[in-house]
């Protein structure tokens, strides 16, 4: 019988997946992708340090690629075999991140939008929910072939979400920012009328994904959805022998 032999390569074994984290300090509640309870799996984290919501959201992340690709390589010498952001407005820098790391890329939960739209019956759309759609333009969707006729709602017009976020206040009334997301997803229903899934650019937005899916009756993907796929092909499930 033949040995069993284990190899090196890498300094942390058994998180496959790292996450290029925004500067930021508001709150991370169970079920934001920066709540490292939010997983069933490890998760490797890095700072972009300067990368804050009001640069990469509202200034187009311009003259951070260089800092996320430096970001990047750490999290691929620690050994994640895979990277991902915190910022769906970071489809910008798809194409460059996996050009730069070499490893498999997932910058924003927007990327699910033609896999999406392909599962829905032919009249219906998938439509978007963003912390901020006035920011949310053509380049962020051309750079992932994204239609550029998919609806989008901001949650600017809500008390809580969008303003925390991207002030970085330190303090966010949780039923506020749900009310804000659901208010948002009845507004993008009401300017959809053949609405059949919702897409969540805002990975801050997945702790209220259940809510929305029960207020607005359709399926509702969001980053969490996006990463443990992502995941589940980085680090693919060993099944028993045994039947």
């Amino acid at each position: 019988m033949s040995s069993l032999k284990a190899y090196g390569g890498k300094n942390i074994y058994g998180a496959s997946v790292g996450v290029l984290m925004l500067d930021t300090r508001f709150p991370r509640i169970p079920g934001d992708i920066g709540h490292a309870g939010t997983w069933d799996f490890p998760m490797l984290y890095k700072i972009v340090r300067g990368a804050s919501v009001e640069k990469v959201v509202c200034q187009g992340a311009e003259g951070l690629l260089q800092d996320f690709i430096d970001a990047g390589r750490e999290l691929v010498d620690m050994g994640a075999d895979g990277i991902t952001t915190t910022c769906g407005f970071l489809s910008l820098y798809q194409n460059e991140l996996a050009e730069a790391l070499d490893v498999p890329v997932a910058t924003s939960s927007l990327m699910q939008i033609p896999m999406v739209q392909s599962l829905l019956p032919p009249h219906k759309q998938v439509g978007v929910l963003t912390v901020s759609a006035a920011n949310l333009g053509e380049s962020h969707l051309k750079a992932i072939g994204v239609p550029l006729d998919t609806p989008i709602v901001g949650t600017e017009q809500g008390q809580e979400f969008s303003r925390v976020l991207i002030n970085n206040e330190t303090v966010l009334d949780v039923d506020l920012a749900r009310q804000d997301l659901i208010q948002a997803g009845k507004a993008l229903q009401a300017s959809c009328s053949e609405l059949g899934a919702v897409v969540l650019e805002c990975t801050n937005m997945m702790p209220y994904a259940a809510d929305l899916q029960r207020s607005l009756g359709v399926p509702v993907y969001s980053m969490y959805t996006l990463l443990n796929w992502f995941q589940s092909g980085l680090m693919p499930k060993r099944f028993s022998s045994e039947f």
